[in-house]
């Protein structure tokens, strides 16, 4: 085996990834980026078979990651995408011990993800300039992402046949090409149908996408086009705090549970496969209610 092999290896384990196992596009990107910089080091010490990757090689590598000043996050990452390519590689006998086996996930460090108030989100849903098709476009992008939770992958990949406006739901594929159907509510309905009616043909001009949102020349908005606007409204809203379209997502967790929502009907809407990834909405509504409280009671 040989610096080639171990390059073809891993290209043949992400082609897997993505083909058999249905895993996503970014997804596939993270595992391959963390495996590539992992076989960089191996061939750096000229260590060229995976039979020769053991769990002090793996030590000396996370150590060297943490030299670097590697986010603990990142680490994290990291060691899970070993884990995983290990194992895989076990299960295809390209080798004989997975050095992975005797390696102990990091500790992460929990934060709380950002939350805006329903103050903050009215805001933000007034911002766009709605006298314009552009403004029409991003307003009715963010109804849809503060009444549907989707991600924003899921919102990029919306295409006009998954829309059920009539009945008040709409089809998303989500992580692990999961299908999943997702009530709407009549806002949100109201401003697509003004985009669908007022902005989108004006976008699209003699071009025909199968794509719900496009950018000016007509293209499918790309993942980097709604952080870029979503940043722009975030600034003509006068919010301070650091908004993503993850943040919308949040949001839209957190104040419906906040008005009584069970958890896993919060977990089925966000397309959770485990409830313990919904469960951290409760810590912030319980973070929430707290600062309520203590912002409201006389002897708090």
């Amino acid at each position: 085996m040989d610096v080639i092999e171990l390059q073809r290896i891993l290209n043949d384990y992400l082609h897997y990834l993505k083909a058999e196992r249905g895993l996503s596009e970014n997804t596939v990107s993270s595992y391959g980026l963390d495996l590539q910089q992992f076989i960089n080091y191996l061939s750096e010490r000229k260590i060229t078979d995976l039979n020769d990757v053991d769990k002090q090689v793996i030590v000396d590598y996370l150590d060297c990651l943490m030299n670097k000043g590697k986010a603990n996050a990142s680490i994290i990452r990291c060691v899970t995408s070993l884990r995983k390519f290990f194992q895989s590689m076990k299960q295809d006998e390209k080798i004989q011990d997975d050095p992975m086996i005797s390696i102990e996930t990091p500790k992460g460090e929990k934060h709380l993800p950002e939350v805006l108030s329903t103050e903050e989100v009215e805001m933000l849903l007034n911002a766009p300039d709605t006298s314009q098709t552009l403004g029409i476009r991003n307003r009715a992008i963010l109804e849809l992402m503060y009444a549907t939770g989707l991600r924003v992958s899921e919102v990029v990949n919306l295409k006009l046949e998954d829309l059920h406006l009539d009945v008040g739901i709409i089809q998303t594929m989500g992580k692990g090409r999961k299908e999943r159907i997702v009530p709407i509510g009549d806002e949100a309905i109201v401003w697509i149908n003004n985009y669908l009616n007022d902005a989108r043909p004006e976008l699209c001009k003699s071009k025909r996408s199968p794509f719900l949102f496009v950018n000016f020349h007509g293209e499918r908005l790309t993942r980097q086009g709604i952080w870029k606007n979503l940043k722009n409204e975030v600034k003509k809203a006068g919010i301070t705090k650091n908004v993503t379209p993850h943040t919308v997502r949040h949001s839209f967790a957190t104040h419906i549970l906040e008005n009584g929502a069970d958890l896993r009907i919060v977990q089925e809407l966000l397309g959770h496969s485990d409830i313990s990834t919904t469960q951290i909405y409760t810590h912030i509504s319980k973070k929430r209610l707290s600062k309520i409280y203590d912002e409201s009671h006389p002897h708090a």
